[in-house]
């Protein structure tokens, strides 16, 4: 039931600094809060302003948007509850990335060059003669118009550039669908035709030969092969492929779980880059027998298997296995050591280990495999993402 809203007015006076008193009319709307049972009466100077606000709140109160101003977050206070709300779903260094985006919502925004704003955001000193611009984080929800993300975007482009305004956007709009769930807050529509930054330049994928070359070479290298066929045939990023353990392939169901990433120093972090990541892959027959067969020679950690791709030790006679090794393989030493001689001895077009997934996305696809499917497989929370950047 929609409670009553009325405009009532009275006689106000006001003395004024040469001793006259000043008689005017203040009108007011007044209901009573149909969440909290609390009475509401809120002033206006005339009569018109009055009345648009009580049709404003009639029409909140019919279609179920209306919330209690004062306990209405601000942008601010929506995007601190969204990090909170990622803390434990993400990678810390993902987690460091959204804080830092995040800003550019927030503000204020320092006026200068990259450098000035990271060294302002290390020190927290900012430079001499150091101006500021305000942006949208002490602005209500309910106050956030299409109108006013135009005008911040527009800000934090010139300010910042192209690519840094649409991800604070992206990060902006999560936020506010999180609001709307949280403290039902109806979000303002985002606004349209904001300039996108130019076109990035596809990853170069092998062509379906290519990989055909690349596998079957990779088949006839016991040593080496598996590390640089693995992401074409299984579609991991390669911080999941360094950071996968023996305990996680399971050759009687076929599967591999990734359920953690080896960071750039070598540790392991037990969670993916995003809650999405954490997924079961399903082997195909040769990638079952290139494991099976790397698992008789992979090195041990002590005397049992544990990363499926570890350091080399030191070679023995067959069939002993490596000594010295299975420990982690930094990245860089991955592709200095596996991937790049792989492709320079073969004659074929370089790719980056991550172009590697975008073949193996786009093969799925281009099977007719359902995009939720290879979503999921990927590792992605929103198939848009498949669809738009990988294949």
């Amino acid at each position: 039931m929609i409670p009553s809203v009325s405009i009532t007015t009275t006689t106000r006076r006001r003395k004024m600094t040469h001793g006259n008193v000043v008689e005017y009319r203040q009108f007011y709307v007044n209901y009573r809060d149909p969440h909290s049972g609390r009475r509401v009466r809120k002033a206006f100077d005339t009569k018109k302003a009055a009345e648009a606000y009580r049709a404003t709140l009639l029409t909140k109160l019919a279609d179920g948007s209306y919330v209690d101003e004062k306990t209405v977050p601000t942008v601010a206070e929506a995007v601190a509850h969204w990090l909170a709300n990622k803390e434990g779903a993400v990678k810390a260094s993902t987690l460091e990335g959204y804080k830092a985006v995040c800003k550019a919502i927030r503000g204020p925004l320092l006026v200068g060059s990259v450098r000035e704003r990271s060294d302002y955001a290390i020190s927290g000193v900012p430079p001499k003669g150091a101006r500021f611009i305000k942006l949208l984080g002490d602005t209500k929800l309910t106050d956030l118009s299409t109108a006013a993300i135009r005008v911040w975007h527009r800000t934090v482009a010139e300010q910042c550039g192209g690519y840094t305004a649409n991800r604070a956007k992206s990060h902006l709009k999560a936020v506010l669908a999180l609001a709307e769930e949280d403290f039902g807050v109806r979000a303002p529509s985002m606004p349209t035709g904001l300039g996108r930054k130019r076109q990035k330049v596809r990853k170069t994928i092998l062509t379906q030969d290519d990989i055909r070359i690349l596998v079957a070479a990779a088949q006839a290298d016991p040593e080496h092969g598996l590390y640089y066929a693995f992401p074409f045939l299984a579609g991991t990023r390669p911080s999941e492929q360094l950071g996968l353990l023996w305990s996680e392939v399971d050759f009687d169901r076929n599967a591999l779980t990734i359920r953690r990433i080896q960071e750039l120093d070598g540790s392991l972090t037990e969670m993916t880059k995003t809650e999405a990541g954490t997924r079961e892959i399903p082997m195909g027959a040769i990638l079952r027998a290139m494991l099976l067969e790397w698992r008789v020679r992979c090195p041990r950690k002590g005397k049992e298997l544990y990363r499926v791709f570890p350091g080399p030790g030191r070679l023995q006679p067959w069939p002993k296995p490596r000594i010295g090794g299975g420990g982690a393989l930094l990245y860089q030493n991955f592709r200095r050591r596996y991937w790049e001689p792989a492709f320079e001895r073969l004659g074929i077009p370089y790719v980056t280990p991550h172009s590697a997934r975008h073949a193996f996305i786009s093969t799925l696809q281009a099977e007719g495999i359902e995009v939720g499917l290879v979503a999921k497989l990927a590792g992605h929370s929103n198939p848009s993402v498949t669809l738009t950047h990988y294949t």
